[in-house]
């Protein structure tokens, strides 16, 4: 698909359809759009009479125009409050236009949609970023794609001429979005720490990143009690990957991005088992990693000036003679140790020892994002990630990022007091706590593994996969934490 910003006038753009923005309080066509009514004998008005169409966000309407018209199809979409339009209005708007294109069979495009945040340059980009996202489809696995070869050619964005540059940032957010959808989604059997790890060398030799990939060995020299006690199960090797982006010249900050790389997680001796366990889906225990990996391809392409370390402990937690026990001590590679009281509770063991290995780098700030706890879930439901941080300048830079990025998340209290909950007897603490506040407790644990550095942790258990079409979501993986972590790199 081919997205172009130009400057042909509504009323001249030819090809198949025609997509119209439309604001809720609009009670008369104005301008151009008045105009272009006229032109197609009063066609637009019909449909928003047929179809009481009022312009609420997220609705459509579709009609076509006879007569030889250089147009076939109309689109309206719906664009809410004219006061409160957002970047992610237009971004959804643009999701909303590809998906009508591809169900009406309409190869070639024209796009009409207002300026949001008075930033032309970021409309562009989020328009192009929604009608790309909600291009996706994932037909890796089916011998006959569901979609019979049909794609949409040509997008043409009408009135942003010479935003070419805004076009490009999206190609490379939506590449990397799209690399993170297809990691995740991607069965045990195909996504594995061995092809984790190839996929980081592949990033590595297309875009010019460093790379270094720790095995068993090194990770046993390291003292990385904590993530190989949840690898020794399995009888693939544990891999920690370890991507560097650095600019040229002097790099303004040196970041760090870590993922939880958990390939598969049966559970472990605490297996999952039973209704609701989701034990089939846990292929996607891995969304951090695939989203540190969507953003390491995305920002290699981008090149900010700030120097950013992508780094994920990848391997499965399965059950065997050799996988580790409830209750068994780990000592972790800051020294500290551990008593598992849960082997379900592996994803924090594996980013204990990757925050120690991050902080070591010298980095300005670390982020980690993980599918860590179901009780995440619980309290913000499947759409949005909690955001901890006991750093409030770090936590403030990362909504801001979400807030642009167009993906939800929402800070969770970070209360000390709950550490309480983790104390063991025999042990400097558990890996769980009680029941309550498990998404908290989750994130004490990981701070334990930070000494100074400003720090935040991203509980994405929700967001990372969605069963119904969703804003410029299909179904499946979404690549989410990619948009955010981007817009956090370039904000540096």
């Amino acid at each position: 698909m081919e997205i172009r910003a130009i400057d042909t006038p509504l009323l001249d753009w030819t090809g198949d359809c025609l997509a119209i923005g439309l604001f809720e309080e609009t009670e008369e066509l104005q301008g151009d759009v008045a105009q272009l009514n006229e032109k197609f004998a009063d066609a637009l008005k019909e449909i928003i009479e047929e179809t009481e169409f009022k312009g609420k966000e997220g609705s459509s309407a579709v009609t076509r125009i006879g007569g030889g018209s250089p147009v076939r199809k109309v689109f309206l979409i719906g664009l809410g409050n004219q006061e409160t339009l957002k970047l992610d209005n237009v971004r959804r708007a643009g999701a909303t236009v590809a998906r009508l294109a591809k169900k009406e069979k309409c190869k070639t495009v024209g796009v009409n949609l207002p300026t949001a945040n008075n930033d032309p340059a970021a409309t562009v980009q989020a328009i192009a970023e929604g009608v790309q996202l909600a291009s996706y489809q994932d037909n890796r696995f089916k011998s006959e794609p569901e979609d019979k070869g049909f794609c949409v050619e040509r997008v043409d964005l009408l009135g942003f001429a010479g935003q070419e540059a805004a076009i490009a940032r999206a190609n490379s957010i939506c590449a990397g979005v799209n690399l993170a959808r297809e990691l995740v989604a991607a069965p045990a059997n195909e996504v594995t720490p061995i092809t984790l790890a190839e996929t980081a060398q592949k990033i590595a030799q297309e875009h010019g990143l460093q790379v270094e990939i720790l095995e068993r060995e090194d990770c046993e020299k390291l003292g990385m009690g904590a993530f190989l006690g949840v690898a020794q199960a399995s009888d693939l090797p544990p891999k920690f990957i370890h991507l560097t982006y650095k600019p040229e010249g002097t790099p303004k900050r040196k970041l760090a991005i870590i993922g939880k790389g958990l390939t598969f997680d049966s559970g472990g001796l605490n297996i999952k088992a039973g209704p609701g366990s989701s034990i089939e889906m846990m292929k996607m225990d891995m969304g951090g990693a695939g989203a540190t990996l969507g953003a390491a391809k995305a920002i290699a392409q981008l090149k900010p000036d700030v120097e950013v370390h992508f780094i994920s402990a990848a391997t499965e937690n399965m059950i065997s003679g050799r996988a580790l026990h409830p209750g068994d001590i780990l000592k972790a590679s800051n020294g500290k140790t551990i008593e598992v009281n849960n082997t379900d509770a592996e994803g924090r063991l594996t980013l204990a020892d990757a925050l120690v290995f991050a902080e070591k780098l010298g980095v300005d700030a670390i982020v980690d994002l993980a599918t860590l706890t179901g009780a995440c879930i619980i309290a913000l439901g499947d759409e949005i990630a909690g955001l901890f941080s006991p750093d409030d300048k770090l936590a403030q830079q990362l909504a801001q990022a979400a807030e642009a990025a167009g993906e939800k998340l929402w800070r969770m209290p970070f209360e000390e007091k709950y550490f309480e909950g983790l104390k063991s007897g025999i042990a400097d603490f558990k890996n769980t706590g009680p029941r309550g506040g498990g998404s908290i407790t989750a994130a004490l644990f990981l701070k334990q593994f930070v000494k100074e550095t400003p720090w935040a942790h991203l509980d994405i258990a929700g967001p990372v996969w969605t069963d119904k079409e969703n804003g410029c979501n299909n179904p499946g993986a979404t690549g989410y934490g990619v948009r955010t972590l981007v817009h956090w790199v370039l904000s540096q």
